[in-house]
């Protein structure tokens, strides 16, 4: 991203206070005791210039696992070392942390070039994986225990990564980004201002086919993914989170009806996918009223419990497949079951999927709009009742008013035509008095519809 960005665009909401931490260190060697943050020079192939630094803590075994964290827009690996709690992590747990840093007007790394979004093809995910391999070559680390966090455009980076390299990282955690090929550019632009506001819906499939052709033929393994986002994002909207969703249960193959939903902090909805487990294959956590300013404090721990690198063992290879019995610990908020007959609706030519996970005192509901008829449906609105105690408090990929009672979802004007046999999807958050059910009719521009 360059400096043609409008200041809103380059990402300077996160860590804004923050004074980078600046390196003058020589190049330690790889046994060296201390527990400093070191920059490295001449560590390989690095087509755009970046920067390297990396932090051993004293506790590092001889053979450490890896964690390349990305700094967001503006920043700098040493800011990203001063500025989160990955360091300090890695003191207490013994791994070792990367620090790539961009070099370019804005700071921001690319993830919008054909080269970016291709295995080789270049730009920083080559250079970054010269680090990578300089690390296991030069350090020790444990090429078995690579993984990758970043923030904003270092969550777009680790999208990225885990879309170019599938055999080098075994997990990632992004905070506040985008899915992979969400920000990709043809005319030299770094800037998707289409993505960044959360105008671009595809389906799963679309999604991880964006991820598989990054690296054709790949058929190993692919990693965990754990995504954050604040609904109050506007730099990178909020629907981004939705979509990353779709893309990483699609690309691990589980199903996108989460196994788990819970709330482990105020504020916090947390969802898993394919296995109710700390290292789930994919993890979303939303946190209400929340801008782009992640991650805050104690959300790096989870993000290395989600890795195992706090003494848990991740799985060798996650689950393909969601369980089939509900899972035998309850969270620590349990979630409230769902209905478990669905409704029934109208006969018109309209088709409604509604999915409700709750807990509490809260839920999401995921909601898909298909067109059932012959002709293309146009400014869609769709109307239906919620129970009596639920309340909306916020909603992606529609507008829905009023808050409770009956309501009227409408499109957005990125998403307001249904072709024949074509869907669009929305959802919801919303609290509830202890009725989490489905509502019982839907009607599409008037016309009642069937659910399923």
């Amino acid at each position: 991203m360059s400096d043609r960005i409008r200041p809103r665009s380059i990402l300077t909401v996160l860590f804004a206070g923050l004074i980078p931490m600046l390196a003058a260190l020589l190049l330690a060697a790889p046994n060296a005791q201390a527990a400093s943050l070191t920059e490295v020079t001449g560590f390989g192939s690095n087509p755009s210039n970046l920067r390297m630094y990396a932090y051993v803590p004293a506790s590092a075994p001889a053979h450490p696992a890896l964690l390349v964290a990305v700094h967001q827009c503006t920043g700098s690996g040493p800011g990203f070392f001063s500025g989160t709690e990955f360091a300090s992590l890695a003191d207490r747990y013994g791994f070792m942390v990367v620090y790539p840093s961009a070099t370019r007007d804005g700071s921001c790394f690319d993830v919008s070039s054909p080269q970016a979004l291709k295995r080789g093809g270049g730009s920083d995910p080559v250079g970054i994986m010269s680090m990578v391999t300089y690390a296991e070559q030069h350090y020790g680390a444990d090429a078995s225990r690579v993984y990758v966090t970043g923030a904003s455009s270092g969550a777009m980076m680790t999208n990225v990564l885990l879309g170019d390299y599938p055999d080098v990282f075994k997990a990632g955690s992004a905070f506040m980004g985008v899915p992979f090929g969400c920000f990709a550019t043809t005319d030299g632009s770094s800037w998707n201002s289409a993505c960044s506001g959360g105008t671009i819906s595809k389906t799963p499939q679309q999604w991880g086919d964006l991820v598989r052709a990054a690296y054709p033929g790949y058929n190993g393994a692919r990693p965990r993914m754990q995504l954050w986002h604040g609904t109050a994002d506007t730099t990178l909207s909020y629907p981004n989170f939705g979509e990353e969703i779709k893309q990483w249960t699609n690309v691990l193959g589980v199903s996108q009806t989460p196994v788990l939903t819970d709330s482990p902090q105020s504020g916090w909805t947390r969802t898993r996918y394919g296995s109710n487990v700390t290292q789930a294959p994919v993890e979303g956590i939303s946190i209400q009223g929340v801008g782009h300013s992640l991650p805050t404090s104690g959300m790096a721990a989870r993000a290395i419990s989600f890795f195992g690198l706090d003494g848990s063992t991740p799985p060798t290879n996650p689950p393909t497949t969601p369980p089939t019995t509900p899972p035998t610990t309850p969270p620590t908020t349990p979630p409230t079951t769902p209905p478990t007959t669905p409704p029934t609706g109208g006969t018109g030519s309209c088709k409604v999927g509604y999915v409700v996970s709750a807990w509490n005192t809260g839920l999401t509901a995921s909601v898909t709009v298909t067109n059932t008829g012959s002709t293309t449906l146009n400014n869609w609105s769709l109307a239906f009742t919620l129970p009596a105690g639920q309340t909306v408090t916020s909603a992606w990929n529609a507008t829905i008013s009023p808050v409770s009672g009956a309501v009227t979802a409408q499109n957005l004007s990125y998403n307001a035509s249904i072709p024949p046999g074509g869907n669009q999807s929305f959802g919801f958050q919303a609290n509830h008095n202890g009725n989490s059910a489905a509502p019982t009719a839907f009607t599409l521009n008037g016309s009642p519809c069937t659910l399923g």
